[in-house]
């Protein structure tokens, strides 16, 4: 799957009141777009995000958006929410992405659990619809008076991400042309398409007048839950002309010995990972009792770490690894090791860490018998 998130922000945002576009307000310091941005371009089943905007933000949106990873040009918008998301698709039409998540740029608050679950919906289903059931009582108004009841079974109050397959919604938008739709769920199901629902989250509201903007101030203020896994890992040395360390390969009079390729750095960085979010450690997802496994590069094992962090609904605030041995030198080859987990992981390498010391000639590692790791994982859920 290829999967572009692309994210529709080029509103006025009228009901929100006097100022910027809602989009641009700043929450706890950060414009809303941003925060929306930043979501998709760190959650790891992300390959791409274009973003809609008006002809009038351009400026506001590059700063915005700076310095955050796989964002494409921006694109201009049109009329209509139809008409931006219509022009969205068209720009990606040369890249053909398999799938497409469409998002509000003023619903800053969408989890990576979200984003995942949607991903994981597109591998069996055409469409997918973020949604919310309706629990309150439903009535009708007539001239300002309580009328009747209105049955809520079965009903469900529309989110995004709105989940496609990437040339079926294409075509249903092209086909749609200037018929009004509320969404692109309504623009998909009058094509035919069907659209499967998974249960939303009541954070990812859309920012739409100050009471929401009062509203989003709250919970970005709240932030999200932080947690935090260790890992340590030991091999010892062994026939070679060279180790793997953090996922690179280091020249020395010895290699590692161990079932996979031994790379105590990724070993314990990928048990911090699963630390974090509880879910046991890397011999439970890779047994080393496997023959599939031999020989294995580790960058396999903290890639699935990741991932599972990603669906857990975490991001990855920071890692912090520290190599422990005599030989070989670390240091030479340490900004090497953060490019590469950076890179694993398809986080900034701004929050990867990768740290060496001795023992002072004391213990196995002070002996030279091998080489040790520990790591700490800090997580972000929410």
């Amino acid at each position: 799957m290829i999967v572009v998130a692309l994210i529709v922000a080029a509103g006025r945002g009228n009901r929100a009141g006097p100022g910027a576009p809602k989009q641009y307000r700043l929450l706890d310091g950060e414009p809303v777009l941003r925060r929306t941005l930043a979501a998709f371009a760190g959650h790891s089943g992300i390959d791409a995000v274009l973003t809609v905007i008006h002809p009038d933000d351009r400026t506001d949106y590059e700063a915005a958006a700076a310095d955050l990873p796989k964002l494409l040009p921006a694109c201009m918008g049109g009329d209509t929410r139809q008409a931006s998301v219509r022009s969205g698709l068209e720009a990606l039409a040369a890249t053909r992405p398999t799938h497409v998540l469409i998002h509000d740029g003023a619903r800053p608050f969408v989890s990576s659990r979200l984003i995942s679950a949607c991903i994981d919906a597109l591998a069996t289903h055409r469409g997918v619809l973020v949604a919310l059931p309706v629990t309150d009582t439903l009535r009708r108004a007539a001239n300002g008076l309580a009328d009747g009841t209105v049955s809520r079974e079965g009903l469900w109050r529309a989110q995004t991400p709105q989940g496609f397959q990437f040339e079926a919604i294409l075509k249903a938008h092209r086909q749609a042309d200037r018929q009004s739709a509320t969404d692109d769920v309504e623009i998909a199901t009058m094509a035919g398409i069907e659209v499967s629902m998974i249960e939303g989250d009541e954070d990812n509201f859309k920012i739409t007048s100050h009471t929401d903007m009062a509203r989003a101030a709250r919970i970005a203020a709240r932030g999200g839950e932080v947690r935090t896994g260790s890992g340590f890992d030991v091999h010892r040395f062994g026939p070679g002309d060279h180790v793997w360390l953090c996922g690179v390969r280091v020249p020395h009079s010895a290699g590692l010995v161990g079932h996979s390729d031994a790379d105590v750095g990724l070993h314990a960085l990928t048990d911090a990972i699963l630390g974090a979010i509880g879910a046991g450690d890397i011999g439970k997802h890779f047994p080393p009792d496997e023959a599939k496994w031999e020989g294995a590069a580790s960058d396999i094992f903290l890639a699935h770490a990741g991932n599972l962090a990603a669906r857990a609904g975490a991001r990855i605030a920071n890692l912090d690894v520290t190599l422990i041995c005599e030989r070989p030198k670390i240091g030479p080859h340490a900004e090497a090791m953060r490019d590469r987990i950076a890179e694993i992981l398809d986080i900034e390498r701004t929050r990867v860490s990768v740290k060496a010391t001795t023992t002072e000639g004391l213990g196995f590692t002070g002996r030279s018998e091998g080489i040790a790791a520990q790591a700490l994982a800090t997580l972000i859920f929410g």
